[in-house]
């Protein structure tokens, strides 16, 4: 079945919009968070976990699983669903991050992108129609069109040419889907450039996609320019669509997204952060290295109801992590997890009551590093 994205409620304060994103597999509330699964699992955590924690999507990554395990064993698994036991929905990054991300081990042309492997320097050709066919083995719900991701700062020229085979790639991957169980969403370009951005909106909004994304942010660009940027491109985008801001999950820069109508996130960042031993709460960011924890027998955070809160202390879990114990590493992601999941809930509740700029007011008088 085709996606059927229907808005539920809209905040009056600002462009903020609570939703439902439904697909033959199910069903996602949005705004909503995609915990990485790029090699085909949250690192640490069982699909079964995450699923209880209450994520209904996950993200997972074509460039890698093309490379490791292949996707051609993974269409013979029965696809990705199956392969990693995952119940829910699934969307595949089209490997266009990678093209920033890795920019040392690639060659662009008007083609594609040719990769050399970093796991064995093999050579790699992906062009848009690969990455679809690719992403149809992987059987994911959601999929991503290969595109150009510019770093930050980029020349205008740059970003410009990047806008341009972003739009082509667009239109050749639409023409190489054959699955129509599939949505494939567009990929807005343009760096921090308004104009740029509207180019990249317009000629992929007349492409008629069931979702679109932002892409190009979060890659070292201030957070003042990056609040601009989405004031510039989301505006320009369908109202009945899913909208998708790529690479962000803090807390902060989601609030600041969702306020000007995002529907949906991933990010590596909180499941990264916690194998540093780092967790989320709402007082902002705690290292439990830090010496002033080692005999701090309190839960991660006080009033979580997380499963790392209700069984474990900052000491116990800041001694696993000094020993280098992957439990101490596990029990981190499990609550930075259920800690932004619980903040999607909170945003989706103050939207539906339309009390998002009191939430907003209260959050930013309290200053802290997330």
């Amino acid at each position: 079945m085709p996606p059927a994205f229907r808005v539920t409620a809209h905040d009056p304060a600002s462009r903020a919009r609570a939703g439902v994103l439904t697909m033959a597999r199910g069903r996602v509330e949005t705004p909503a968070f995609m915990p990485v699964g790029t090699q085909a699992t949250v690192k640490t955590m069982t699909a079964g976990e995450v699923w209880d924690l209450g994520a209904r999507v996950l993200l997972a990554n074509t460039y890698h699983l093309h490379l490791r395990p292949g996707d051609d064993l993974i269409r013979e698994a029965g696809g990705l669903h199956r392969f990693m036991n995952w119940p829910g929905l699934l969307l595949t990054d089209s490997g266009g991050f990678q093209v920033f991300s890795l920019a040392g081990l690639r060659k662009l042309s008007e083609d594609g992108v040719t990769f050399r492997s970093h796991l064995d320097g093999s050579s790699h050709h992906l062009t848009p129609e690969r990455v679809v066919a690719i992403q149809e083995n992987l059987g994911a719900d959601i999929i991503m069109p290969l595109d150009v991701c510019p770093p930050y700062p980029a020349s205008y020229e740059d970003v410009a040419e990047a806008v341009r085979l972003t739009q082509a790639w667009a239109e050749r991957s639409l023409a190489a889907r054959t699955r129509a169980d599939q949505a494939l969403f567009g990929i807005v370009q343009g760096g921090v450039h308004a104009g740029l951005r509207r180019r990249s909106a317009e000629g992929l909004v007349a492409l008629d996609l069931p979702g679109y994304a932002v892409g190009g942010l979060s890659v070292g660009e201030p957070a003042g320019l990056l609040a601009a940027t989405l004031d510039t491109a989301v505006p320009l985008l369908p109202e009945d669509r899913p909208r998708y801001l790529m690479g962000v999950g803090s807390p902060d820069l989601i609030l600041e997204a969702v306020w000007r109508g995002v529907d949906l996130f991933d990010c590596v960042m909180p499941t990264r952060l916690a194998r540093t031993g780092t967790i989320w709460t709402r007082e902002g960011r705690l290292n439990l290295r830090n010496a002033r924890f080692a005999r701090d027998f309190g839960p991660l955070e006080e009033g979580c109801g997380c499963p790392a809160c209700r069984t474990a202390s900052r000491a116990y879990v800041r001694h696993l992590v000094k020993a280098g114990e992957i439990l101490g590493l596990r029990l981190c992601t499990w609550h930075n997890l259920h800690f932004l999941l619980r903040f999607m809930e909170e945003l989706r509740a103050a939207i539906t009551a339309g009390r998002l700029a009191g939430f907003r007011r209260e959050f930013l008088e309290r200053p802290r590093r997330f």
